[in-house]
């Protein structure tokens, strides 16, 4: 099981380089985010975030984790715009940029973003939970008495996951046919070709297809 998931990580690298690599072969100017946290998304989209100048912490502004050690702690401090300090739990923010690179908060962690685009592309893992107990009233035919098994504690799995970001909302969505239907309706000729393609065309097409809108609709940001 080990060996498959640093397959999978293995492909995603080697995918995200070969997509970067045509990528600036189409002559796509580069996208450089501010680094500082981002409270909220219409930060991102003005690439606006409290610097690192204004936040409060102990380790060093040119520490190469300084952007780990300081979203470990359940809280952040901050000066605003006004000289006032502020508080803000870390699970609230949207994310941070560090050297230019844009991490966004999901399913508890921060998850770096690989591939920006008017739709983004990026990889996150997900935990989840399974509770596995006995129910009390179970019948065995070697046991006279009830609740007899004992509760076991739940079964925890964690999976590579592939998202989508709308950079026009915000909003994050599975990387899937559906989602990228959705996504391609703001270009409806686009939409139309993607629509009148076979099931399994639009699942083998799909990274094919947001590659293709951004090139139509890039994305505009204000780089500093």
């Amino acid at each position: 099981m080990r060996f498959f998931g640093i397959l999978i990580v293995s492909f995603i690298f080697n995918f995200y380089g070969f997509a970067q690599e045509n990528e600036n072969s189409t002559g796509t100017k580069e996208i450089k985010f501010a680094d500082g946290i981002f409270l909220n998304f219409d930060q991102v989209k003005n690439n606006s975030p409290v610097p690192k100048s204004r936040l409060i912490t102990t380790t060093g502004y040119n520490d190469r984790d300084f952007f780990y050690e300081l979203t470990k702690s359940k809280a952040i401090s901050f000066f605003d715009n006004y000289g006032t300090k502020q508080t803000v739990e870390t699970k609230s923010i949207w994310g941070y940029s560090n050297n230019g690179v844009l991490y966004i908060y999901l399913n508890s962690t921060f998850n770096r973003i690989t591939f920006v685009g008017s739709i983004s592309h990026f990889v996150a893992n997900l935990t989840t939970y399974n509770n596995n107990y006995y129910d009390p009233y179970y019948y065995n035919s070697y046991s006279y008495y009830r609740n007899t098994y004992p509760y076991y504690p739940s079964d925890r799995q964690t999976e590579l996951r592939q998202y989508v970001l709308d950079f026009k909302t915000g909003k994050v969505y599975d990387y899937d046919e559906k989602s990228v239907s959705v996504l391609l309706m703001n270009d409806p000729e686009l939409h139309d070709e993607y629509e009148a393609l076979r099931r399994k065309k639009k699942k083998q097409l799909k990274f094919y297809y947001i590659r293709k809108y951004n090139e139509r609709n890039p994305l505009e940001i204000n780089n500093q």
